[in-house]
C-alpha cells in the first residue's frame, strides 16, 4: 500500500511516490500476491464460496479536508470508503482502527452482518463518530463484494432505477451559476446571503437583503433551473419563517436546514407553515434519528450523509422508510469523490431519489472522473463503486490540518454558528 496511517502526518511527495512506485508491477509482488493480483484482474475473480478474508485497514489523509479508508484482502481485492467527520479527521482515522480487529480475518461479503455487529457491540451506539467510521467501512465491504462478483453495488441492491444520477453545484453568485452551467449542471445549491453573522432577531433589511440576492440569482438564472438555499441550521426559527415567506415567490427547490437541525419540533412547525420543500439530514444518523423527522413530518426532502449516517446499508434502509411517507432522498456529500460513488450507486437503486450533492468530481484523485452531461452523471458500469484512485495524482496531497470554522458576532464578540 502506497499510503501511512493517517496519524503519520509527514510525507513526502518523494516517499509517497517512491511508495507508489514499488507497488505497481506483478514482478515485484511475491508469487501470493501475483496471484491474487491476477484473480482481481478477473471480470468476477471470487466466486460466492471462495475463501475472502479481511487482512488490514489502512485510512490515509486526503487534501483538502477528507480521509480515505483501504480495506485490503488476501485475494489483492482493496474496498474504498470515505470514513469522515469534517473536522475530526484523527478521531474517526483513530475510531475506524479500533474496529479493525473485528473485521480483520472476516469474510467482507457479510456487509449487513458487520454493519450490525459495529454498531451494536459498540454498546454507546450512535453518534457522529461511531456512524461516520462505520459508514465508511460500509462503502468499502460493498466495494469489496461488487469488485469479488464483477458488477457494480446498485446491481446488488436490486438493479438500476434509473438511467443516470442528477446533480447539483454549489454556486453562491450569477457568475458561479453561469460557470457551473456552462460545465453542464443544471441545479444549483446556494447560502442566503448576508452582510454579518445572523442574529437570533434580523432586522426587515437583513431579511430583504437576503430574499432579494436570492431573487437576483432566480432573474438571471431563468425558472428552467432549480436553485436549492441551504440555511446551514444558523438562522434562528423566527427569522427562518420571515425569510422563507420572502423566499416563496422565487420557489427555491429546497429550504436546507432552516433551524438547527436537532430541532425537529421546531423545523416541522416551519415545515407546516411554507409550501416549499424542507431539507434535512446532514447531521442525523442513522435510521433512528431519521424515522423522527419523518413522523413528526419535518421535511420532504431527506439528506443522508453517506460518510455519516451509516454508509450505503443504512441510507438505503433510510430511503425505504422515507419512500413510505413519500419523501425524497438528495444524498448530502461536502466530501470527496469516493463519497461521490457511494452516493450514486445509492441514487441508482432507490425510486425516490432527487438529487445528488458535490464538490469535487475526482479530477485529480480518480483514473477516471464523473462527467456531468446535461445536469446529469451516467451510472458507472465498473464493479464495486465504479472508481479506481490515481495513486500517482494522489501523493502531493496527503495529510491535512483542516479545521472547522470559528465565527463570532463583529459587535460583542460572543459564538454565532457558521
Amino acid at each position: 500500500m502506497p499510503f501511512m496511517k493517517s496519524t503519520q502526518m509527514n510525507v513526502s511527495r518523494r516517499s509517497a511516490i517512491a511508495g507508489l512506485s514499488s507497488t505497481l508491477g506483478v514482478a515485484a509482488l511475491g508469487e501470493a500476491e501475483a496471484a491474487a493480483q491476477e484473480r482481481a484482474d478477473k471480470p468476477a475473480p471470487i466466486a460466492p464460496r471462495d475463501n475472502l478474508k479481511i487482512t488490514k485497514l489502512e485510512t490515509f489523509l486526503v487534501k483538502p479536508r477528507w480521509l480515505f479508508l483501504k480495506v485490503h484482502t488476501n485475494a489483492g481485492i482493496v474496498g474504498l470508503g470515505e470514513p469522515i467527520l469534517e473536522g475530526r479527521a484523527l478521531t474517526c482515522a483513530q475510531a475506524v482502527k479500533e474496529i479493525e480487529p473485528y473485521l480483520v480475518g472476516k469474510d467482507p461479503r457479510r456487509v449487513a452482518h458487520h454493519w450490525q455487529a459495529i454498531y451494536r457491540h459498540a454498546f454507546y451506539r450512535g453518534g457522529p463518530i461511531l456512524t461516520s467510521a462505520l459508514s465508511g467501512i460500509d462503502q468499502a465491504l460493498w466495494d469489496i463484494k461488487g469488485k469479488a462478483l464483477g458488477v457494480p453495488v446498485y446491481e446488488l441492491l436490486g438493479g438500476p432505477t434509473r438511467d443516470r444520477v442528477r446533480v447539483y453545484a454549489h454556486a453562491g453568485t450569477v457568475e458561479a451559476m453561469k460557470k457551473a452551467q456552462a460545465a453542464g449542471f443544471t441545479a444549483f445549491k446556494t447560502g442566503p446571503r448576508k452582510r454579518r453573522p445572523a442574529r437570533y432577531i434580523e432586522t426587515p433589511a437583513a431579511v430583504q437583503y437576503a430574499a432579494e440576492s436570492f431573487a437576483e440569482l432566480r432573474r438571471a438564472m431563468g425558472n428552467e433551473v432549480d436553485i436549492a438555499i441551504d440555511f446551514h441550521g444558523a438562522i434562528s426559527p423566527a427569522t427562518s419563517k420571515l425569510l422563507i415567506r420572502a423566499l416563496e415567490p422565487y420557489q427555491p427547490m429546497f429550504v436546507e436546514e432552516p433551524c438547527q437541525a436537532q430541532n425537529h419540533d421546531v423545523m416541522a412547525e416551519i415545515a407546516r407553515g411554507t409550501p416549499l420543500p424542507i431539507a434535512t439530514g446532514e447531521r442525523v444518523f442513522t435510521k433512528w434519528g431519521f424515522r423522527e423527522v419523518l413522523e413528526k413530518r419535518a421535511a420532504t426532502v431527506l439528506q443522508p450523509d453517506l460518510c455519516h449516517a451509516g454508509g450505503i446499508t443504512e441510507c438505503r434502509l433510510i430511503a425505504g422508510i422515507a419512500e413510505a411517507y413519500y419523501a425524497s432522498i438528495a444524498p448530502h456529500n461536502p466530501l470527496g469523490p469516493i463519497s461521490l460513488a457511494a452516493g450514486v450507486q445509492l441514487a441508482a437503486s432507490i425510486p425516490n431519489f432527487l438529487c445528488q450533492e458535490q464538490v469535487s468530481l475526482g479530477e485529480g484523485y480518480l483514473k477516471k472522473p464523473f462527467t456531468v452531461r446535461n445536469g446529469y452523471l451516467e451510472l458507472p458500469t465498473g464493479p464495486g463503486l465504479g472508481i479506481e484512485l490515481d495513486e500517482n495524482a494522489l501523493a502531493d496531497k496527503i495529510n491535512h490540518d483542516w479545521r472547522n470554522q470559528e465565527a463570532y458576532d463583529a459587535d460583542d464578540g460572543s459564538v454565532v454558528d457558521w
